[in-house]
């Protein structure tokens, strides 16, 4: 099983005036997680994309693209690629371009994201949230399959016969989907033979295994072979040398950003115990100590049924310091422990 992180990149700035100087020291400490990430024998990286004021990830092929300068392993992904407000072109092309910066590390994560915040940005319609989504992976599966490209749709310009460049480093690029909690997700993936990337952050993992049974039941019957439909899983996680200290750390960045979003969505406000309660045996956070993590996750690989790929989501307002020692962790013991139950 592979073992990774996924940021963000969430801008420290909470005041209306915005000071340069530090939104500049956050990307130069990811750019370091990054790059101690590497080092520590992680095997992937993924920055997500998000349209507001809250991140500082709206470029992520810029901050992938700087951190391949510095690394040498690592595989460097986005979590998710918003395509659904993106030009596939432009994608393509910006991914192929990453992967012959870092050598053929490079990975997408198609998705639709978890905020709707580019769809005005980019003039797009949200009532064309589903549609927009299923032609533009069409269009960027046919351009990492062929150098000119005909086609046609419904909300992008037709392309005769164009030839697109540049033309990456891996053949194919690897393209993942990037999933919630929608069947018909899972089953397209799994028909298109598209690895899948799952992303838990509340309620039970375990309560995920139909879908994911759908998409490699979706993969069988459309005639791909069983280790082409790789599963991975995204979940918020965090290590440190006690769980009391990991809980202790955790909780108030995760307060902070629940309760943001709760309001945003009319959700109830979380608590302390309800917190804990995803942290237990079958909840979808992984936190703890390396043993208690580790030992988490190969439970919930099991109870999907077997994953690829595990990514820990951490931006819960953690000094530099404490994310550094995380990840050391994560990299020197969490991981061997696992990779020693494959």
């Amino acid at each position: 099983m592979e073992i990774g992180i996924d940021s963000f990149a969430v801008s420290p700035q909470k005041n209306a005036k915005r000071d340069p100087k530090a939104d500049a020291l956050s990307i130069a400490e990811l750019l370091e997680r990054i790059e101690f990430a590497d080092e520590v024998g992680l095997d992937s990286f993924g920055i997500g994309e998000h349209h507001r004021r809250d991140f500082l990830d709206s470029a992520p092929t810029v901050i992938l693209a700087a951190a391949a300068t510095r690394t040498k392993n690592i595989r460097l992904r986005s979590a998710v690629s918003v395509l659904s407000a993106a030009d596939p072109v432009r994608v393509f092309q910006e991914f192929a371009t990453l992967d012959l910066i870092s050598k053929g590390r490079a990975e997408i994560v198609a998705g639709r994201g978890s905020f709707t915040d580019a769809f005005p940005l980019f003039g797009l319609d949200l009532r064309n949230y589903d549609e927009l989504f299923i032609e533009k992976l069409e269009l960027l599966l046919k351009i990492r399959e062929h150098e000119s490209v005909s086609w046609s749709g419904k909300y992008r310009a037709s392309l005769l016969n164009q030839a697109i460049y540049p033309r990456p480093f891996q053949d194919p690029l690897p393209i993942w989907i990037g999933v919630g909690g929608t069947p018909s997700s899972f089953e397209r993936a799994g028909r298109l033979g598209l690895p899948l990337m799952v992303a838990v952050i509340g309620g039970e993992t375990h309560r995920f295994r139909p879908l994911v049974d759908l998409y490699r039941e979706a993969g069988a019957k459309a005639g791909h072979a069983p280790e082409k439909l790789r599963v991975g899983l995204h979940s918020l996680g965090y290590v440190a040398d006690t769980k009391e200290r990991a809980l202790d750390n955790f909780y108030p960045g995760y307060e902070k950003m629940m309760n943001q979003i709760a309001k945003e969505r009319a959700w109830p406000p979380t608590n302390r115990n309800r917190f804990e309660s995803q942290t237990g045996e079958l909840g979808a956070i992984v936190i703890g100590d390396a043993k208690e993590v580790a030992a988490k996750i190969i439970r919930h690989g099991a109870a999907l049924g077997g994953i690829s790929s595990f990514s820990f989501q951490m931006d819960m307002g953690f000094t530099h310091t404490q994310v550094l020692d995380a990840i050391e962790l994560i990299g020197k013991e969490v991981a061997p422990l696992i990779k020693q139950a494959d």
